[in-house]
């Protein structure tokens, strides 16, 4: 977590109980809380009669038993993914079993050599969707519309989804409302997360829903912060290098002095990911683990 972003803290978690938090939107939040999923996975349920399930969560029982106590009554069309790390997709074949619903959203992530990826980040290989949906592309059902917006940087397959009736998006990972979104290299990419960034500032929606953490509704200054806390870190890495070449854990123990250490390789990630962006500006090198100033 940073200081120059103003985050929300989660208001008083009831496991498995939905939370009404639209007139469309209702929510239930799986118990896997972690360093890395705050009070824990936030499954969204759009629309009523005929409904969509977004980032259908973890394959936990009690998680996946809820839901479907949730939507009972109810048909499920589509369970939507944001994405295929181990908290958001995992769900969904037992749901689908469940309901009938079919499996939209995120392609998987390219099959490369796992970045330390750590539990929940760690990515699900079983996720195989019925249908891929490209940006701009939109599933619908009666009073509701979900429309994919591309969103690379957190994973190079992520997507938000705007639902159209209530100007609201479902931002995933890429914008969560408790702290700073991880990018992991080699799949998440800083360039491209800062770009997602800035394409949804262009945006006009009126709420943004993480999957993590409580609704931004100021979705513009927020996203303005997100975008400067990038820019703030990459000029602290460079900062760093102006006193000399130094390895990731040693810019680490200068740049997360106050952060836990059990966080630290998770920070080394993201500093990673900074000094790849630096590299393909030409504004960094390095000689093997050691990254120097051009």
């Amino acid at each position: 977590m940073s200081d120059d972003v103003t985050f929300q803290q989660e208001p008083e978690v009831r496991y498995g109980a939905p939370l009404v938090v639209s007139p469309l939107i209702r929510r239930v939040i799986a118990r896997n809380p972690s360093a890395f999923t705050y009070t824990g996975t936030g499954t969204y349920i759009i629309g009523h009669g005929t409904v969509a399930i977004i980032d259908p969560g973890p394959a936990l029982p009690e998680h996946i038993e809820a839901v479907l106590a949730a939507v009972a009554g109810e048909t499920v069309s589509h369970l939507v993914v944001t994405h295929t790390h181990r908290d958001h997709s995992p769900a969904s074949p037992a749901l689908k079993a469940a309901t009938g619903a079919v499996v939209v959203g995120c392609a998987q992530v390219p099959m490369m050599e796992e970045a330390a990826g750590q539990g929940d980040e760690s990515v699900d290989r079983s996720y195989a969707p019925d249908r891929i949906l490209a940006d701009g592309e939109a599933v619908h059902g009666p009073g509701w519309t979900l429309r994919a917006v591309h969103t690379p940087g957190h994973t190079s397959t992520h997507l938000c989804f705007a639902l159209e009736e209530e100007q609201a998006l479902f931002t995933g990972d890429h914008v969560m409302g408790w702290s700073t979104s991880v990018v992991t290299p080699p799949d998440g990419d800083m360039r491209a997360y800062v770009d997602s960034l800035r394409k949804l500032l262009e945006r006009e929606d009126r709420v943004l829903y993480p999957t993590h953490g409580p609704a931004v509704d100021k979705p513009k200054p927020f996203l303005r912060a997100l975008i400067n806390h990038r820019k703030m870190r990459e000029a602290q890495i460079v900062k760093v290098l102006g006193d000399g070449p130094a390895t990731i854990p040693a810019m680490v123990e200068q740049l997360y002095a106050t952060t836990p250490r059990h966080l630290h390789p998770a920070a080394g990630r993201s500093v990673l990911a900074h000094l790849i962006d630096l590299e393909a500006q030409g504004r960094v090198g390095r000689d093997g683990d050691v990254y120097r100033l051009l």
